[in-house]
This record gives C-alpha cells, structure tokens and sequence, in this order.
C-alpha cells in the first residue's frame, strides 16, 4: 500500500481542484456557478432515474419470484387495461416534467451574461487561442508551451514526474479573478474549435464569422486546464487552455503590468527669439529713420533788437 502511494504521489501533488480523482464515479461539482447549475440538474436526474430503476426492478423481481410456475402460478388472461395504460402514460409525463423544470431553469441561468463585470474575447487560431480583455488594451496569444511541443516532435517519452502536464501546459496562462462575473466572447479565425475547461462547467464552439457568448464566475482560486474541444486540424491535440484564478487584487496588479506603458508627453517647442538688428558691411550704424512725430521741446524764442 505504501508503494502505491508514493507512486501515485507525483500526480497527486499537482492535482488541481476540480481534477478528477481516481475511482471517482460521479461528476465533479466544479468551481463556477455553471459547474454547480449542471451538477444540481445531474443530481436530480440520477435521483429520478434511481427511484425507478429500484421500483422497476424491484417489481420484476417480486413477480418472478411469487408469481413463478412452481408454485402454481396461473398468468392473467387479458390484452388491454385501459386503467394501467392511463397509469403508465400520465405518471412518465410528470416526471419529465418535473426533471425538465429545474432543468430549464438552469439552462436558462447559464446563458445569462447580463451584469457582467468584465469581458475576455476568446479567438481559435490553427493552433493557439487569442485572448483580448476588452476596454483594458491588453491582449496576448496562448500556445502549448515549448517543453512539452519540443518532447512531442523529439519522440522522446514524457516522464509524469519532470512533465506532470505534458501537453497541457501553455506559454501564456488566461488569468481571471475570482468572485467575479466575466462575459466570454468566442469565435475564430478559420476553422471551428471548442473551447473547454470541464471545471468552469460549460463548453462554447468558436466558429468563424459567429460570436457566442458564455459566463463564469470562478468561486476558487487555482489553475484549471482544458483543451480544445472540436477537431480542427492535424494539431488539433496540441491546443490546450489553462485559466490561473487568482485573488482580485492580484489580478489588477497582473493586468496593470500587462498593459502598454503610456506614451512620452510631445516636447513643447521653445518660443522663437527677437531678430538681432542689421549691422552694415562698413560697420557704422545705419541712421535713425525719420518720424513724423512732434518736437519734445518748444523752439526758442528771438533775441530783442538794441
């Protein structure tokens, strides 16, 4: 026992949550109110589904065991019971109904963005994803980071313990803050992809010329991996996504260094000087030109005759 655990002890330390776990028979609750709307509307119908696989069951096995031939059983001699036919019809319809209620409910709550706090566009490219938080001026690409591209195009063996997420590593992590609604804009470039994080709960094609739209609302900070989802091309197995959820004032730090440093205020151009006076070639000063303007002093007055 000891050895299986502390063989299984690399993958374990870097489990994130939401991951699945070994022997696990149920889905996960996930980390968004998504996950939780599908895994509330999972748990009703395997409820519903349970409760009549019991009573089914447990009918046929009460009539074969009392009812067998060797004790005498004689079987009922009639076709139609319109009775039983009422029975068997109405009480299927109500369950349906009673399943597709929340269940509509929750579906419709899914694709409710209105409110949302933030907006991140999502784009598919053959073989990466581009993403754009909108109104924030920053914007990056995210591909498979290149130690797990350089082992797949070497052959070379991944070794779970120097590679636990080979294959599912990028180079550039989508990072989103917690307890917070975000809108989702998906589309792509040129061909259908899908993109999906089975912790987030919820799965959007990203098909060209169409904008679909998504929300989350991450409850728990961590790093939740997904891949893209619809087949679209050679690498199509090459194209992960990794979401880092992290605290909302880390995340205003991580955006403030994400964004493009201001531009250098223009330089004020300094103010033309006076025109320096006209010196002649001889070097004397040229004469005063003539005004019009009138004697500062009165002219003397005539000396009397003797």
């Amino acid at each position: 026992m000891t050895a299986c655990a502390l063989l299984a002890s690399p993958a374990l330390a870097w489990a994130q949550s939401a991951d699945p776990k070994p022997w696990q028979l149920n889905m996960g609750k996930g980390v968004t109110a998504s996950s939780q709307h599908a895994y509330d509307a999972h748990m009703v119908a395997l409820i519903v589904c349970i409760v009549i696989g019991i009573i089914v069951f447990g009918a046929m096995a009460y009539a074969m065991f009392k009812f067998r031939k060797s004790k005498g059983a004689v079987a009922a001699q009639f076709s139609h019971n319109t009775t039983a036919e009422i029975i068997w019809t109405v009480i299927p319809v109500l369950i349906l109904v009673v399943m597709a209620w929340p269940a509509t409910a929750k579906l419709i709550a899914m694709y409710d963005t209105r409110d949302s706090e933030m907006t991140v566009k999502v784009t598919g490219y053959q073989w990466m994803w581009k993403y754009e938080y909108l109104g924030e001026d920053v914007s990056f690409t995210s591909r498979l980071d290149r130690e797990s591209d350089r082992i797949r195009q070497s052959g070379e063996k991944p070794d779970l313990a120097k590679n636990p997420h080979y294959l599912l590593d990028v180079d550039n992590e989508l990072v989103l803050p917690v307890n917070t609604k975000i809108r989702f804009v998906i589309t792509a470039d040129d061909v259908i992809h899908a993109w999906w994080v089975p912790a987030l709960g919820w799965k959007q094609d990203a098909i060209p010329g169409i904008v679909n739209e998504a929300w989350t609302d991450i409850k728990e900070p961590g790093v939740y991996r997904g891949q893209c989802a619809e087949l679209c091309g050679k690498d199509h197995g090459f194209m992960p996504i990794v979401v880092r959820a992290v605290p909302k004032e880390e995340f205003q730090k991580w955006l403030a260094g994400k964004k493009p440093a201001p531009a250098p205020a223009p330089a004020v151009p300094a103010a033309p000087a006076a025109p320096a006076e006209a010196v002649p070639a001889d070097g004397q000063a040229a004469p005063a030109p003539a005004t019009d303007a009138a004697p500062t002093s009165e002219p003397a007055a005539p000396q009397a005759q003797a």
